[in-house]
C-alpha cells in the first residue's frame, strides 16, 4: 500500500515500501507533453528531456554516465503526451547517491548552447527514423488525422523545422513556465529509508519555488477520416482506430480483455486469420 505525504514546497511525494527487495526506483513527473506545446515550439518537451543528461554546475555528461554506471544503476527519462519523466534505479544501499544524480541534473542542468546544436540533429534523425518505420509512422499519422494539428495530434518528436528552431532561451523559458512545483508529482517503490529520503527531497524538490503554469484544454472532438499514404514497401500497415472509453470506466476491463482475443499475442485472432492462415 501506498503513502502519500507533501513535500515542503506541496510537491505530492508517493511511496510504497518493498522491505523484500534489494532495489529502488525513484521518479519525478512534470506536467507537461507535446499535448500542451505551442504549435511553433512542438517538440520542445521531449528536447528538453535529452538536454538534461548534457551537464549540470558540478557534473559533466560524463561524470553523470560515469557515476549512475558506478552504482550499477539506471538513469533515464522519457515524454509523452501529457507529462514528462526522470527517473533513476539502484540497489537500495546507493538510494541517496542516486537521488543525488537524479535531483542534480533535475535542478541544476545548465545546457550548454554547443550541446543543444548537437541534439537538434539527434532529435531530427530520431524523427526521420520514425518516418521510414511503417510501423511507427503509422500512428503518427493516426494521432494527426483523428485530434488534429495540435493538442494530442501533435507529435511527441516535433517536427525538423520546429526542432531546427530552438535556443537556449527557450530551453529556460519552457522550465520557468512549466516546470514548477504545481506541476510536479515525485514517486519512489522499492526499499528505502522513508525518513532520509523525506529529508533529501525536500532539501533538494522540495525547495523549489516555482509554481508552474497550469496548463489545460477542452476535451478533443473525434474526427472520423480515411487517411492513405502511400510509400514503396512490401508491406501494408492499417490502422483503425473508434471511439473508446473513458480511462475511468469500469468496462475498460473488458475492453483490455476484448483487445487481447482480437490482436495480443500469436494466438490471437487477427494475428492467427491475417499471418498465418493468410501469410
Amino acid at each position: 500500500m501506498y503513502k502519500k505525504v507533501i513535500l515542503d514546497n506541496n510537491i505530492p511525494l508517493l511511496m510504497e515500501k518493498v522491505n523484500e527487495i534489494h532495489s529502488v526506483c525513484i521518479g519525478i513527473w512534470v506536467k507537461i507533453g507535446s499535448r500542451y506545446e505551442n504549435p511553433g515550439k512542438n517538440g520542445i518537451s521531449h528536447f528538453l528531456e535529452h538536454m538534461f543528461f548534457k551537464g549540470t554546475r558540478s557534473r559533466t555528461a560524463q561524470d553523470i554516465a560515469t557515476e549512475i554506471d558506478s552504482l550499477g544503476g539506471e538513469l533515464n527519462a522519457l515524454t509523452s503526451t501529457e507529462y514528462t519523466l526522470f527517473y533513476v534505479k539502484v540497489l537500495n544501499e546507493y538510494t541517496e547517491q542516486a537521488i543525488g544524480i537524479l535531483t542534480d541534473i533535475f535542478l541544476q542542468s545548465n545546457f550548454p548552447e554547443a550541446d543543444i546544436e548537437k541534439e537538434k540533429n539527434i532529435v531530427s534523425e530520431e524523427i526521420k527514423m520514425v518516418e521510414d518505420n511503417p510501423s511507427d509512422y503509422v500512428f503518427e499519422l493516426f494521432s494527426k488525422h483523428i485530434w488534429g494539428e495540435e493538442g494530442l495530434g501533435q507529435s511527441v518528436l516535433g517536427r525538423e523545422e520546429t526542432i531546427s528552431s530552438f535556443t537556449r532561451n527557450d530551453l529556460i523559458n519552457h522550465i520557468n513556465k512549466y516546470y514548477g512545483a504545481e506541476n510536479i508529482i515525485v514517486a519512489c517503490s522499492g526499499n528505502f529509508n522513508e525518513e532520509k529520503l523525506l529529508e533529501h527531497l525536500n532539501r533538494t524538490v522540495g525547495s523549489l519555488k516555482r509554481k508552474g503554469e497550469q496548463k489545460s484544454e477542452p476535451p478533443h472532438g473525434f474526427t472520423a477520416k480515411i487517411n492513405i499514404v502511400t510509400k514503396d514497401l512490401s508491406e501494408s500497415h492499417i490502422c483503425l482506430g473508434l471511439k473508446g472509453l473513458p480511462y475511468r470506466s469500469e468496462d475498460r476491463y473488458s475492453m483490455h480483455l476484448l483487445n487481447t482475443i482480437l490482436g495480443s499475442g500469436i494466438s490471437s485472432r487477427l494475428f492467427q486469420n491475417v499471418r498465418e492462415n493468410r501469410g
